[in-house]
């Protein structure tokens, strides 16, 4: 009898226990590239000269279930309705493809997607500039269908720390801790990753619910400040959430960090935002490239983050959130959505049994979104909607 592969064997379990993926940029890519003209990159069928992402490769990816970013970038002066254009996107997509991509607010309702063969796609705010100090603009983010929101992006916002900006109010401000609050009584999960370590503590100090890291990766392995640092990991336990390791190479690979600082100032020297991904910025990215060769990540690098945040959190605490169509590079291997089978066989063989698997891919991020909804369940029993403005709680 020819040996199952370990290729062959990822499938399989992923046929079963698909990929839950904690965050994929596709809407800002779709804004970006066409201006929400959605039939101009049409996803149900293959997109690969222009996106990381569509329908059947998230198909041969072995994705069940999708947390679409609404993300739009802090540096906008209207991000409030910039980001209900981004969920209109999302929207837009389901309506286009019902038979492919299911509308999900739960936990229930991702099993029940699994049951029928559809990937299961939520949404993620990335960056509390999206409710503008507004705690009634974050019910409303919410009553919209979003069930994470990143507490910060790359900017500091007025209540929160982000991990790439200098320190502001020193973590959560006092209206920071209010909004986690609102959050866990909404059912709506705390994203902290792009935030301070200083916030990341705050955060879990203030939470009644379950964290999530929607896309970070371990400080240990790769010391960037946009990944999670050991003693924060070790608290995740203790507060039932879990981490998300990304796949982008300036997070995961070491020798990807300096490269991406001298490749971030040749964007701003040609007059563009580093995280730009047009084709006029891909060009100048694919040129700066050719003069200085880039540092290349592999499943290898992405699996020995796992395997470091296993030993450290338990893998009862670990999940996949990829980041597609938000870097303009990823490892070899894991090059689009399709990839996912490629990183569940480097686990296999590095002696990952199939159950803790089963709890990277799907069951961890089922049961996290569960344990929100019945912390939500509890706390609305015992108080009703925070009315509290930033400049009551911080002056």
């Amino acid at each position: 009898m020819t040996p199952v592969s370990s290729l062959e064997q990822a499938r399989e379990l992923l046929g079963e226990f698909p990929v839950v993926d904690g965050h994929n940029d596709l809407p800002w890519a779709l804004r970006e590239q066409v201006r929400y003209d959605l039939a101009a990159r049409d996803i149900a069928v293959h997109q690969n000269a222009h996106l990381h992402t569509d329908i059947p490769r998230l198909r041969e990816g072995g994705v069940g279930a999708q947390y679409w970013s609404v993300y739009v970038r802090s540096d906008l002066p209207d991000a409030v309705p910039a980001t209900l254009e981004q969920i209109d996107c999302v929207r837009q997509l389901l309506a286009r493809h019902p038979a492919e991509l299911a509308p999900v607010l739960t936990a229930a309702d991702m099993e029940a997607a699994r049951r029928e063969g559809r990937i299961a796609s939520l949404m993620g705010a990335e960056g509390g500039h999206s409710i503008a100090n507004s705690l009634g603009t974050l019910r409303g983010l919410y009553a919209l269908g979003v069930r994470y929101m990143t507490l910060t992006h790359n900017d500091n916002n007025d209540w929160a720390d982000s991990a790439t900006d200098e320190p502001n109010v020193g973590g959560l401000s006092a209206f920071g801790r209010e909004v986690v609050r609102e959050m866990n009584r909404l059912g709506m999960l705390v994203d902290l990753s792009h935030v301070a370590v200083t916030t990341m503590r705050d955060a879990l100090d203030a939470t009644s619910a379950p964290v999530i890291f929607s896309h970070s990766s371990s400080r240990a392995v790769c010391d960037h400040p946009r990944n999670i640092p050991d003693d924060v990991l070790e608290r995740l336990p203790g507060n039932g959430g879990m981490a998300m390791v990304t796949f982008v190479p300036k997070f995961v690979l070491q020798a990807a960090v300096d490269w991406t600082a001298a490749a971030d100032e040749n964007m701003r020297a040609h007059g563009l935002h580093h995280l730009d991904t047009s084709p006029e910025a891909m060009k100048i990215h694919r040129a700066f490239e050719e003069r200085n060769p880039r540092p290349v990540a592999t499943v290898s690098t992405v699996a020995d983050h796992l395997d470091h945040m296993r030993e450290v959190a338990g893998v009862d605490h670990l999940g996949i959130g990829g980041d597609y169509d938000g870097t303009a590079f990823t490892p070899d291997g894991l090059n689009d959505v399709s990839g996912y089978p490629n990183l569940i066989a480097e686990l296999l063989d590095r002696g990952w049994s199939r159950s803790d698997l089963a709890k990277l891919t799907w069951q961890n991020a089922v049961r996290v979104l569960g344990a929100a909804e019945d912390v939500a369940r509890e706390l609305q029993g015992t108080r009703g909607p925070s009315n509290a403005t930033i400049g009551e709680l911080d002056g």
